[in-house]
């Protein structure tokens, strides 16, 4: 089968159609949903009902497929001689990357995905646009590079530089937007303090940032935004899934899904069972233009919580009130409170005199400990520590241990942010196998 068959995203044709095109086009020839689903006949689907009795798919699928089928997996709709992309994760969570392999129609849609963001936060072919970061194989940088270009953008790759060097380019070229996760975007604001470099007063408007929930975190963005004079924009998504959603300019905090391009479902995590608008749950995602290597009901393992008013069925507009609360996974479980690190870095954030913050979580005694290492500006006063105390205790109800640390001790991140650092719970007889 020819990926130039595949259909094409049309304003007339409808999600539901979409998604019924999509599996006629993947389960003849692809064998990881043909096995997954049983068949290779597509199901009929006659209502979003008929959706949610389709299985989920999880990344820990994906890896097992891959490592069993290397090195691409066998969730690939047509010939590996048909695809001339390659990006893969980061292998952060897992210890191993997902590769992801796109058609030249796959790649074509996730640039069009792109292009419609692009619409949203009012980026236009007269904007200078900075990416500076070294460009990895995952897949967002790669793809935001090429679509804003062929919008006609001026834009400019800073793989290769330093900080500093970075900081002299925006200025030197009159960028206007920029791309980066918000640690990195904080990083640079730092850096332009000490450096005396004014960046309210550069011509940068927006900054779009991505890979951290720090976007979308109140006290997080106001800090960039004061620092950079410039409009925030957050925005998410998955190499193995696509550019899915961002905030758009009359919607600031929360992130707008391409309804047209994704179905996006929120799943009680335990149960799988759907959860209602404003409940926090799991976000499942089924992308309607990557034929090629498509994910159906994928479970992204990040938790969100859907909008009241916002259509769970991609009939209606999608937000994600919030953003990206935080990662199933990252959950930090303290004397019988539920904690998302976003919530500790939303009041970190409020006190100016924060420069960095490290989270230690220690799991080796029957209660857990959280240790918080705050690294402040030079001068700051030592009751900092009691003042960030107090916050968390008064706004999360539990006590945590805040130490100060030497200015420049704690690491710096260009890409996604690893300030989560967790001692495991100690082996017991019960958990040691008799094999061992």
């Amino acid at each position: 089968m020819n990926p130039a068959s595949a259909v094409a995203s049309e304003a007339t044709t409808t999600p539901l159609e979409r998604l019924r095109s999509l599996l006629a086009e993947v389960l003849p020839t692809n064998r990881f949903y043909a096995q997954k689903f049983g068949t290779s006949t597509p199901p009929p689907l006659r209502s979003w009902a008929d959706l949610q009795q389709l299985p989920f798919t999880t990344k820990a699928e994906l890896l097992a497929d891959q490592q069993q089928h290397p090195p691409y997996g066998s969730n690939l709709t047509y010939p590996v001689s048909c695809y001339s992309r390659l990006h893969q994760t980061s292998g952060t969570s897992t210890g191993q990357p997902l590769r992801w392999l796109d058609t030249p129609t796959s790649w074509e849609w996730i640039l069009d995905c792109w292009r419609q963001h692009y619409q949203r936060i009012g980026l236009t072919a007269q904007d200078r646009v900075f990416f500076p970061f070294s460009f990895g194989p995952f897949l967002g940088f790669w793809s935001a590079f090429e679509s804003a270009a062929r919008l006609g953008a001026f834009v400019a790759p800073g793989g290769g530089m330093s900080s500093l060097a970075r900081l002299r380019f925006i200025l030197d070229h009159g960028i206007t937007v920029v791309f980066a996760t918000p640690t990195y975007a904080l990083h640079l604001a730092d850096l332009a303090a000490r450096e005396k470099i004014d960046l309210a007063n550069s011509l940068v408007r927006a900054l779009v940032v991505a890979g951290e929930p720090g976007g979308s975190i109140p006290a997080t963005r106001q800090r960039i935004a004061s620092a950079w004079g410039a409009r925030v924009y957050d925005h998410f998504g998955l190499t193995e899934v696509g550019p899915v959603a961002i905030e758009a300019t009359d919607r600031p905090g929360s992130l707008e899904i391409l309804e047209k391009e994704y179905l996006a479902e929120v799943v009680d995590t335990a149960t799988g069972e759907p959860v209602g608008a404003g409940e926090v749950g799991e976000l499942v995602l089924t992308n309607l233009g990557r034929l090629g290597s498509p994910l159906i009901r994928y479970r992204t393992g990040d938790w969100v919580r859907l909008a009241e008013g916002s259509g769970a069925t991609g009939d209606r507009h999608q937000r994600l009130e919030g953003g990206i609360l935080g990662r199933v996974d990252d959950m930090i479980h303290i004397r019988g409170n539920n904690v998302y690190p976003s919530a500790i870095e939303g009041i970190v954030r409020r006190f100016a005199e924060v420069v960095e913050f490290r989270l230690h979580v220690d799991q080796s005694h029957p209660l857990a400990d959280l240790r918080l290492e705050i690294e402040p500006t030079p001068g700051a006063e030592a009751t900092i520590a009691d003042a960030i105390s107090r916050a968390i205790r008064d706004e999360l109800l539990f006590r945590v241990d805040v130490t100060l640390v030497p200015p420049g001790s704690l690491p710096r991140f260009e890409m996604k942010a690893r300030r989560v650092v967790r001692i495991p719970p100690r082996a017991t007889p019960e958990r040691i196998s008799p094999h061992q």
